[in-house]
């Protein structure tokens, strides 16, 4: 940006809020009011009295006309007025950030003059009813949607206590983990091993009785199993038993991580991404001291009403995407199903797919990816 851009770059202050101008259109009438009263004893004085009424109306009327001039010079050059002055109001033009100009300042100073003549209050009610019900949430009544004003607040922004704590985090209890006791693997069952065959006793009258007598001619004997070494007997073969197969592992599901969410955020000047981090949100948003920052969204406000660090958005370690308002003059609004819900400010709030969420005058959207 070159430094003339910068120079006539419209003043980023925030719209003021309705009670701080009311009572600064008390202190204005506080100080005309009792003017006009006095104009009017003193017409009543040296003209009423002696049955003078020209003069005397005259003289009201001027005196009238007076302070209008007066209170709209202020207004259209300077931007401001006795009460507007005293609680750090300034009436600016909607586009460029300097003052209405004398014309406007006129106008605008006989619709609010004319608004609060005595008609039980209705015409002050109507004119703020349209301040009130804006539909770009700027506060901006009938008077000065006609002058193309607003009232932004010009005063000094507090500083912010640096905070510890930069979000959330997750607490690992180690002596509750050396507590908890370790799982048992389940038992697992042997397959079934068979009997082994018991050998069968010789009775003792066999063992007794006499051999019988050997044969002429000895039969054929099969080579001896011992390698035919004579006198050595062959080992007794015992039945052989099927190898104990080892018992078959048990496996078990591993639980695999599954991966997380990714929620992709859409604004409504066309940029989007997916949080992959901490990001932050304002019209030039910053960081505070050791905060890991992954996303940096700068926005532009038409009407002043977005912060300098407005908001934050992460994804939690449950896979919610969260979102906090840091503060903010002018607040977030979380809306929901056609419901809105304005964020408590360093109150984490949890977003579902298709919440949409109004930075000032900025809006997000938010969607959740397979």
């Amino acid at each position: 940006m070159t430094a003339q851009a910068a120079t006539t770059e419209a003043p980023t202050f925030p719209a003021a809020s309705l009670d701080r101008r009311f009572y600064a259109f008390a202190i204005d009438r506080l100080i005309v009011w009792p003017l006009i009263a006095a104009a009017a004893f003193a017409a009543y004085w040296f003209f009423f009295s002696e049955d003078r009424i020209g003069p005397g109306i005259a003289l009201i009327v001027g005196a009238v006309v007076v302070l209008w001039v007066a209170m709209a010079a202020l207004l259209g050059l300077m931007g401001i007025s006795p009460g507007k002055a005293l609680l750090g109001l300034r009436v600016v033009h909607l586009g460029s950030g300097t003052p209405i100009g004398m014309g406007p300042a006129l106008l605008r100073t006989l619709i609010v003059g004319a608004s609060a003549l005595p008609t039980f209050g209705l015409g002050l009610a109507a004119l703020a009813w349209t301040a009130v019900m804006d539909p770009g949430h700027q506060r901006r009544g009938w008077h000065d949607n006609v002058t193309s004003s607003i009232v932004v607040d010009v005063r000094p922004v507090p500083v912010e206590e640096e905070e510890v704590d930069h979000g959330p985090r997750h607490v690992v209890n180690l002596t509750a983990m050396r507590l908890v006791p370790a799982q048992q693997p389940e038992p697992v069952a042997a397959p079934a091993r068979p009997p082994r065959p018991t050998p069968t006793p010789t009775p003792i009258l066999e063992q007794l009785a006499p051999e019988p007598p050997a044969p002429e001619q000895p039969a054929p004997q099969p080579p001896a199993p011992n390698g035919g070494w004579p006198g050595v007997l062959a080992p007794t073969p015992r039945p052989t038993t099927p190898p104990e197969e080892a018992p078959a592992e048990r496996t078990r599901p591993r639980a695999q991580d599954a991966a997380p969410p990714r929620w992709r955020v859409s604004f409504d000047d066309g940029s989007t991404f997916v949080v992959e981090g901490l990001a932050l949100v304002g019209r030039r948003p910053e960081p505070r001291q050791g905060e890991q920052v992954q996303h940096v969204v700068p926005l532009r406000s038409e009407d002043m009403s977005l912060s300098k660090t407005h908001a934050q958005f992460h994804v939690a370690s449950g896979g919610e995407l969260v979102v906090m308002d840091r503060g903010s003059t002018n607040g977030s609004v979380l809306v929901r199903q056609g419901m809105s819900r304005e964020l408590t400010a360093g109150r984490p709030a949890t977003l579902l797919p298709g919440d949409r969420v109004r930075f000032g005058d900025r809006t997000m959207t938010v969607a959740r990816e397979s």
